[in-house]
């Protein structure tokens, strides 16, 4: 296995390997135990280094629990394995019951909205041994009918062509096509970037990615499924979105904002898909706000 740069070897000793489900997961927890939990969904093909930026102040006020999923970042990535969103959603709950996780506020991005979707609609069956006081959503495409996927992403869902396209892809490629998906092409750095690369190609993972692309067939296919787990989601859910995502379109947040009860849409003027890289403190205190109201309600509830 290939040593790690000092940027990402610090971020490893941020966190742990947990055993589930027979594979070792990478996560990272910051913040008082006592304090509410804040569980984290990563999206694709990066990993929860995304949040490395907004940990120290979201960990201010909550328990945050980050992990990578199978696949990504510095968890396992089996080459014979469905990675399935079904199967992502298994993990994430086996993380969350691991280190004991009871109640809390959930928060997915991108590729994780749809994990989220997939453990909501759990919910909904009475499957869960967590329960969550709220949820955000962030620059995802969970109505793929709006979404508008880049041709890297189309090729990477191809079973033919997506081997052969991330054999040729490399560093500057993902680089310019990164920039490209951001509010402002140089709202993040050269470091960044490198740091999201490495942990893409991590233990070969970057020849994972045309198997763990058929999420976006799966977003078809269980389309009824998850968008009924959102429509009938009757705690506070924050749609929270970079205006300016050209994947994850405006008509999506507006979509989500008008289908889910009890939706806080707020959007977050000229950022991209990755709103939490491209301005961490806006993104932060964005999300500090929603669910510190949330908490003053609990709080007075009780």
């Amino acid at each position: 296995m290939e040593p790690l740069s000092t940027e990402l070897s610090r971020w490893k000793d941020n966190g742990q390997f947990l055993e589930i489900y027979g594979r070792k997961i990478f996560v990272v927890t910051a913040g008082n135990e006592k304090a509410p939990a804040l569980l984290i969904l990563h999206g694709f093909p990066t990993f929860s280094y995304d949040f490395a930026q907004t940990l120290s102040r979201l960990s201010q006020h909550y328990y945050v629990v980050l992990h990578d999923h199978p696949g990504f970042g510095l968890s396992d990535k089996p080459e014979h394995y469905s990675y399935s969103l079904i199967e992502q959603a298994e993990t994430a709950l086996g993380v969350w019951q691991a280190l004991g996780i009871q109640t809390a506020h959930l928060l997915a991005h991108d590729y994780g909205t749809s994990v989220a979707t997939e453990i909501l609609a759990r919910r909904q069956r009475g499957t869960l041994a967590v329960e969550f006081n709220s949820l955000t959503l962030c620059n995802g495409s969970v109505h793929i009918e709006l979404a508008h996927l880049t041709l890297a992403q189309k090729l990477m869902r191809h079973r033919n062509l997506g081997p052969l396209f991330v054999r040729l892809a490399n560093k500057r490629f993902f680089k310019q096509r990164f920039r490209d998906i951001l509010g402002q092409s140089d709202a993040i750095t050269e470091n960044e970037l490198d740091i999201l690369w490495e942990g893409i190609n991590y233990n070969d993972g970057r020849y994972r990615l045309p198997q763990i692309s058929q999420y976006l067939h799966e977003r078809v296919r269980f389309w009824h499924r998850w968008i009924e787990s959102l429509q009938t989601c009757e705690f506070p859910t924050h749609v929270l979105w970079g205006r300016e995502d050209p994947i994850a379109v405006e008509a999506i947040a507006q979509k989500l904002a008008e289908e889910i009860p009890h939706a806080r849409l707020t959007w977050l003027a000229g950022l991209g898909h990755y709103p939490m890289l491209e301005d961490p403190v806006q993104w932060a205190e964005a999300v500090i706000q929603f669910l510190h109201a949330i908490e003053t309600s609990i709080s007075e509830d009780a």
